[in-house]
């Protein structure tokens, strides 16, 4: 089945001119990929269940969100690390990497995507609102018209439209094809919704609407349908780290999806695939969560008088698990000596660690247990 068909240009160029879509016909799922659509919804519903058991998941939250907008912009080349992140937001002074504010950005959208979706549709004014977020201000700004579609053609690979691996729709039939994205965002159909992601998220690759970005875009778009539905009840499912992982393959599939022959089978197991493994392997994070916080509390109950400032401490280090003492008297409205004397009892019990213990001045330190559930065994050397 196809989707779409080359269509020679003026200045030389073949662009991809997508059909109508949803295609016409309904894809016919084959036995392989209901099985893997059967074991995704099976996963999400587990995961859906555990998450809604730990208490006090807004304290979370914030590093699935940090992990996804790491691991999505890493998929784009940018090598800033969580730890980065982290450290710019606790205010932390050292070197940054200057491609640091693309992850930043990247939490700003999806925070500010998902409270949009309190108030808007999601729809093509709700994707150009997330895509300024996305990228103004940024590097990566420059004559990208941030929040605007494209009036000009753009390409993927190769360095110019000649040497192009894949060319996207001509901008005039770009708004053609936006109208049935969005038409089909509404629409009451026979695809389910895990099923109807996955097309929305190739489809819109296959499109291509922005200058630049579309990639960050497109996955943050397949975070906000899922939340959208209540597929999930919290934000708690990021497909990035899969992509990465499988980054060629990623790559590869997306483009069997928009070829001439167009393999849409090959991309729904691959995406279908990954929502399994990441629902899994959420759900085994969700549970070293709740325990390594069972044990910590209890831990913090042994520092008497303290424990009250140590509760504080400890909630407040799962947003923020990397700081400095100043960070524990903000929190805790401590003095320097009190603050500092909570941490060196942290340190002791085992809930905080020193990063680097050769200093003896303005010191930091880490929650490295809980960094340890959302970071690479490379970067908790760190």
């Amino acid at each position: 089945m196809g989707i779409g068909k080359l269509v020679q240009q003026p200045n030389g160029y073949k662009a991809f001119i997508p059909d109508k879509f949803p295609p016409r016909e309904k894809i016919v799922l084959n036995t392989k990929t209901q099985q893997l659509h059967a074991k995704a919804v099976l996963m999400l519903g587990k995961l859906d269940g555990i998450t809604q058991l730990l208490p006090d998941l807004d304290f979370f939250i914030l590093m699935y969100i940090r992990k996804e907008a790491t691991k999505s912009s890493e998929i784009e080349g940018t090598k800033a690390t969580i730890i980065d992140v982290i450290k710019t937001e606790s205010q932390i002074e050292y070197r940054y990497p200057r491609d640091v504010e693309r992850i930043l950005h990247y939490i700003q959208a999806m925070e500010y995507g998902l409270k949009r979706l309190e108030t808007l549709p999601l729809s093509l004014r709700f994707i150009m609102e997330i895509h300024k977020m996305l990228l103004e201000d940024t590097a990566d700004a420059p004559g990208k018209t941030p929040g605007e579609f494209r009036k000009s053609q753009n390409w993927i690979g190769g360095g110019s439209l000649n040497t192009a691996t894949f060319i996207p729709p001509t901008p005039s039939e770009m708004n053609r094809c936006l109208d049935d994205f969005e038409k089909f965002l509404y629409a009451a159909d026979d695809y389910t919704p895990l099923i109807k992601a996955a097309l929305l998220h190739a489809q819109f690759e296959t499109i291509h609407p922005f200058l630049d970005g579309n990639g960050r875009t497109g996955r943050l778009i397949t975070t906000f349908y899922l939340c959208k539905l209540g597929i999930l009840e919290r934000p708690v499912l990021y497909l990035s780290d899969y992509f990465l992982k499988n980054q060629q393959e990623y790559y590869n599939s997306l483009a069997k999806y928009h070829s001439v022959d167009s393999d849409i089978t090959t991309w729904l197991d691959f995406f279908l695939d990954g929502v399994a493994i990441i629902a899994s392997e959420a759900i085994e994070t969700s549970k070293k969560i709740n325990s390594l916080r069972i044990k910590d509390l209890l831990k913090i109950q042994t520092l008497g008088k303290r424990a009250k400032n140590g509760i504080i401490v400890l909630e407040k280090l799962y947003n923020l698990p990397i700081i400095k003492v100043k960070k524990v008297e903000e929190w805790t409205g401590l003095s320097r000596p009190q603050a500092n004397e909570l941490v060196k009892k942290f340190v002791e019990i085992g809930v905080l660690e020193q990063i680097n213990k050769k200093v003896e001045y303005d010191r930091e330190f880490w929650y490295k247990k809980y960094m340890d559930l959302f970071i690479s065994k490379e970067e908790s050397k760190y």
